[in-house]
């Protein structure tokens, strides 16, 4: 072809022995070259990065040759643009004979398939590997017709022969037009309201809604359709990327020996498991439930024997037992998780709060200041800022007491503070699941009531990166993101239940119980810490003394101090240390 537009197109002056001989060569050179070091010696997918490579390769290698056939040994007569032109030509052959055969099996295996349509959301490097995996893997289940992406910079674009059909916004019109059946979303770090916009598009648009996790939790990194699953709540309401400074929080923690309070509840336990990923020298679990530590054991160790010195049972209530615990333990750091969290259960029983809550925080405390704590941080709630209830009385009287020790004591006294948490025990979500179990109603409070939202593993990732970060004194404040009402909540576990037939009633607000929750008072002086997701405030202290004057008091007595201990104008004002 070189020779026969080098002639003008004409035939006679381009068929010649010469030339035929010189053909005869750069076919021989090209199968050596290709056999040995090229595209003939391994059977690489057609048209992959990997043939391309070996086939640029061999024509390289076979163009050298041309080349001292022409100008070195003088064979001719041969024009001598052909050595150059020649592989131009054969590379460009080469290519597009592979990239169509590639395009051609992508396309009859698509259209080959009985699987489930699928529209992917999300054209980027997740949706892009996930299209790749399903139209390779005969029996992935899925078929992919169609992509959409709300950048309009990937409008058009084409993967595996599926292209980018529109936004979010064409998700329904694409559906109808290729007659999809699933929505998979292949935005693996996204955020919850984006997943619940999604998830609501999809189902008016009558698709099935299915997700990838995050790639790091991917084997391998490729996305399979192994790997999808559908939506559940956590995706809905509570997943975010969180960054750690492992490196503070490994410093912190590595070959110390640390003690977790309340080791076999939700908080806790979580703390236990992402605590030993850092080495601590030794991890001591304290909890007064049996079974609770029980299942925190095995979950680290593989069993439940309970047989172990860092299985502590103990109850925080009783200071004589908290100081044999710390003198035989001596941690550095202490999380203290251990605390009644129901709100309406401490409203008519405020007398436990103030012994769990109240009592049991200041033995601990104390305990920890006799044998020299490093560091201890103290678990609270949003219900501790601006507090309405028995609940977020007690745990601002914990912060208080909190803040007094890191005024009076050595080491670091820090709390940090945040709101509801996905999937731990007493949670909304359990008890709405079991609920719809049951055939319903649904119980709601208001329809306006509003809470925020974390995962548990989120929650305890940042608590460990405040309590590295954490000056002495300070509440550090978890970003939870933006509130979501209550009533959302049930409405997206009903659809995902499947069942329409689940009625929604409202009981009203119960005593103490505020439409919305509140992350800071609005005395206290929020300051920005060096994690975009952590905040801080200062809260004042609350003599130790007093509470010490105060372990027996009445039922009454004791609800009244905490009101008023928690909500007087001195307690909510922030004061300098």
């Amino acid at each position: 072809m070189a020779a026969w537009f080098r002639f003008d197109l004409r035939l006679e002056q381009t068929i010649n022995p010469a030339m035929l001989w010189f053909a005869a060569a750069a076919i021989v050179a090209q199968i050596v070259f290709g056999t040995l070091f090229g595209p003939y010696a391994v059977g690489h997918e057609r048209g992959s990065f990997e043939e391309t490579y070996d086939v640029g390769r061999t024509v390289a290698l076979t163009t050298l040759v041309l080349l001292t056939l022409v100008f070195a040994l003088h064979v001719g007569p041969i024009p001598r643009s052909v050595p150059f032109t020649a592989p131009a030509f054969a590379m460009l052959g080469m290519f597009a004979a592979r990239f169509i055969i590639r395009s051609w099996r992508a396309r009859r295996a698509l259209l080959g398939k009985e699987e489930q349509r699928a529209v992917i959301f999300g054209a980027g490097e997740a949706g892009r590997r996930l299209t790749r995996s399903l139209i390779r893997d005969e029996g992935s289940g899925y078929a992919p017709v169609a992509l959409l992406d709300d950048d309009r910079a990937k409008a058009r674009l084409r993967f595996e022969g599926v292209r980018v059909r529109g936004t979010r916004n064409d998700m329904a019109k694409v559906a109808a037009k290729y007659d999809a059946q699933v929505l998979i979303i292949a935005l693996p770090l996204a955020s919850a309201p984006t997943i619940r916009e999604l998830t609501q598009l999809g189902e008016d648009a009558g698709l099935q809604v299915l997700t990838l996790p995050p790639i790091k939790d991917i084997i391998g990194g490729r996305p399979t359709a192994g790997d999808l699953r559908n939506v559940d709540v956590a995706d809905l309401l509570g997943r975010r990327p969180v960054d750690l400074d492992t490196a503070v929080i490994a410093d912190q923690i590595a070959r110390k020996s640390i003690l977790v309070t309340g080791a076999g509840g939700s908080i806790g336990s979580e703390l236990c498991r992402q605590i030993a990923a850092f080495g601590p020298g030794r991890l001591y679990m304290l909890d007064r439930d049996e079974s609770g530590l029980q299942s925190t054991q095995l979950s680290l160790d593989g069993h439940g024997l309970l047989n172990t010195d860092n299985v502590v049972l103990a109850d925080i209530r009783d200071v004589a037992r908290m100081r044999e615990v710390f003198t035989q333990t001596r941690p550095d750091i202490v999380f203290h998780a251990a605390a009644l969290k129901h709100l309406p259960l401490l409203e008519a029983n405020p007398m436990e709060a103030w012994k769990s809550n109240v009592i049991g925080t200041h033995n601990v405390l104390q305990a920890a200041a006799e044998v020299g704590v490093g560091t201890f941080v103290n678990i609270s709630t949003d219900k501790a800022a601006n507090p309405t209830c028995v609940l977020g009385y007690s745990k601002r009287v914990a912060e208080r007491l909190t803040a007094d020790f890191a005024r009076r004591e050595p080491g670091r006294y820090v709390s940090v503070r945040f709101g509801n948490v996905l999937g731990s025990r007493g949670s909304v979500v359990h008890a709405f699941t079991a609920q719809i179990e049951r055939g319903g109603p649904i119980t709601v409070t208001h329809p306006d009531v509003e809470r925020y939202f974390m995962l548990i593993p989120e929650a305890c990732q940042l608590v460990l990166e405040a309590a590295s970060i954490g000056s002495d004194g300070e509440v550090m404040v978890l970003d939870m993101g933006e509130q979501v009402k209550i009533v959302e909540v049930a409405q997206t576990l009903i659809r995902m239940s499947g069942r329409r037939d689940i009625e929604i009633t409202y009981t009203g607000l119960r005593p103490g119980e505020k439409l919305g929750e509140e992350l800071f008072s609005p005395h206290e002086a929020r300051r920005g810490t060096a994690h975009p997701l952590v905040s801080s405030v200062d809260v004042p202290a609350i003599d130790a003394a007093q509470v010490a004057l105060t372990t027996h008091a009445e039922p009454a007595h004791a609800a009244q101090w905490m009101r008023r201990e928690a909500t007087s104008a001195a307690a909510l004002g922030a004061t300098s240390r």
